[in-house]
């Protein structure tokens, strides 16, 4: 046993050089990767105080991004009319300006803005639930769908019974959860899937216990989207679970919006998907089934009459798709709240479920205020993540006290995300206002410009007020000492939560 003595004599030494190698490594990648000087100077902390367990911890809550480029498909054409020069209705004035937004949109993503589109809000599971699974039902050609949460519960059973009988008809149907996602029941969805021989994957593979998936776990696929033959779409920040059909009264309900997309932003939504299908299975999906040319509709219409009224009366709504996560679209959609908060010139609303702006996001939220725009941030009051309300309490003083307006909205806990510019300019999808959302995630967002649209969506907003009460600064300082330090201490979490 003479090798196994000379082992345990050389591998203390071993096992503190591979330490300090490990440690060495990750603060070097922290200096040169970190944009935030206080994110660096924190991570070198606990990398250097934490030997072993730091640069363990670094890569896997440091590391934010991947090198995964958008795959250019290049091979679809989108059946819309021109977009106009100007972004308004020309029976009203004052959204010149917002061209301006559009412009720096342009210079962030890929995707061009699209006319002739339709966006309907509907709210909760309740109604969506039901027009997401009749148009799967009405399915012939193909079936896309990404989510973040699929629970084996009532609802995803009924999505999964769906999707079955629309395998059996011959329709190509292709479904993407996220790996930690599908894990938020138990057993898993995807057990009920493989049975139903319904094609899935997930996305991100991540667990502690294997090396090469630890980079990865705190990436997450956020992106809620299903799009049936290539024609309508669904989006917004609802998850399959049934906690969403409040009229089940369902033990942890969750207030939330999801969208119905028809006319050209569908093909931009099918290639999300498509780029977030072949990164995650090879597989790349082409063609007319997936994207259907005019012409092809024209030909595989039963009733073409029909198809050519539909066409012609498209909705009024310009919009595109901002895809964002920590990769080739990194910090899209911050760039994009940045560019809105900047050209305001009247109103803003937020609806958000969670409130955790970085610093360029409070400074422009402030600036807007003291510009004289009225900025409404709309938040539950009783979060579903009691931490990420403390860490959210702690920086509400940061905008009041410039002028902003913070309304609480009454349980059950709302899961709705939107924001709406001088009455004129939306942006709806599946991101938050915090630092998971605009620096971790991969989300699925959507602009849209039309004043009949956004005041459509202002209606929502304001039903929600209706029953919101305002947050004051005096309130948020009353607040007793051990909830202010609680709130404090929860912030500094803030870039993890």
């Amino acid at each position: 046993m003479h090798w196994l003595d000379q082992v345990s004599r050389f591998w203390p030494h071993f096992a503190a050089g591979f330490d300090l190698f490990a440690c060495l490594l990750a603060s070097g990648h922290a200096l040169l990767h970190k944009r935030d000087t206080r994110a660096a100077t924190i991570w070198i902390g606990v990398i250097w105080t934490l030997p072993a367990l730091g640069p363990l911890l670094y890569l896997a809550l440091g590391v934010n991004r991947i090198r995964r480029h958008a795959l250019k498909l290049g091979v679809h054409k989108t059946f819309s009319r021109p977009v106009p020069e100007n972004l308004g209705e020309p029976e009203h004035d004052g959204a010149e300006h917002l061209k301006h937004i559009a412009r720096v949109v342009s210079r962030v993503v890929t995707q061009p803005l699209t006319a002739g589109n339709k966006i309907e809000p509907l709210v909760n599971g309740d109604e969506a639930f039901p027009a997401m699974l009749a148009a799967i039902e009405s399915a012939k050609k193909s079936v896309t769908l990404c989510t973040y949460i699929f629970d084996n519960d009532a609802s995803g059973k009924q999505f999964v019974a769906a999707l079955e009988r629309a395998v059996q008809r011959g329709v190509a149907v292709r479904v993407l959860i996220d790996s930690a996602g599908a894990r938020y029941s138990w057993p898993p969805i995807t057990h009920a899937l493989n049975h139903a021989k319904i094609p899935f994957a997930k996305f991100l593979p991540a667990s502690i216990f294997t090396p090469w998936h630890v980079a990865t776990i705190n990436l997450r696929n956020h992106r809620k989207s299903l799009v049936v033959d290539g024609q309508t779409a669904f989006t917004g920040g609802i998850n399959i679970r049934h906690g969403n059909v409040l009229a089940d009264q369902p033990k942890h309900p969750v207030q939330d919006l999801q969208f119905r997309v028809v006319g050209p932003a569908v093909t931009q939504l099918q290639e999300a998907f498509a780029n977030d299908w072949t990164f995650t299975t090879g597989e790349i999906l082409d063609g007319e089934i997936w994207f259907p040319s005019l012409e092809f509709r024209l030909q595989a219409a039963t009733d073409t009459n029909r198809l050519k009224t539909e066409l012609q009366t498209a909705g009024k709504v310009i919009a595109r798709v901002i895809t964002d996560g920590p990769d080739a679209d990194f910090e899209n959609a911050r760039w994009t709240l940045l560019a809105a908060l900047a050209e305001a010139q009247t109103s803003v609303k937020i609806l958000t479920p969670y409130f955790l702006p970085d610093n360029a996001l409070v400074t422009a939220l402030n600036l807007a205020a003291l510009r004289g725009v009225r900025v409404d941030i709309i938040l539950p009051a009783k979060n579903n993540l009691p931490f990420v309300q403390w860490a959210s309490r702690a920086l509400w003083w940061q905008v009041l006290e410039r002028g902003c307006h913070v309304w609480l909205t009454p349980p059950p806990f709302d899961h709705s995300k939107l924001m709406i510019v001088d009455g004129h300019w939306v942006l709806l999808g599946s991101a938050n206002w915090d630092a998971r959302s605009l620096r971790l995630n991969f989300e699925l967002n959507v602009e849209g410009y039309g004043r009949g649209f956004a005041q459509e969506m202002d209606k929502v907003i304001e039903k929600k007020l209706s029953t919101a009460r305002e947050v004051t600064l005096a309130e948020v300082d009353a607040r007793i000492l051990p909830a202010k330090l609680r709130d404090a201490i929860a912030r500094l979490f803030s870039p993890y939560l």
